[in-house]
């Protein structure tokens, strides 16, 4: 079993709760456990979960959003 991480990754085109819950849905289909925190203003996802962060940056990728650095 894979331990638990914090990722935060900068993510551009998320503007509304449509997208957040998106998004944070896109996640959970991978890890129901995954605890996602998104701050708009900010561009933030902040996720605690078992992926890794290029499965993480994927999954938000096919959900139209562009993950940053």
């Amino acid at each position: 079993m894979s331990s638990t991480q914090t990722h935060q990754l900068s993510v551009k085109g998320m503007t509304c709760q449509h997208c957040v819950k998106a998004v944070t849905r896109a996640i959970q289909d991978k890890d129901p456990q995954a605890k996602v925190d998104i701050t708009l203003p900010a561009g933030t996802v902040t996720v605690i979960t078992t992926l890794d962060q290029s499965t993480l940056s994927q999954t938000i990728a096919e959900e139209g959003y562009e993950v940053l650095g």
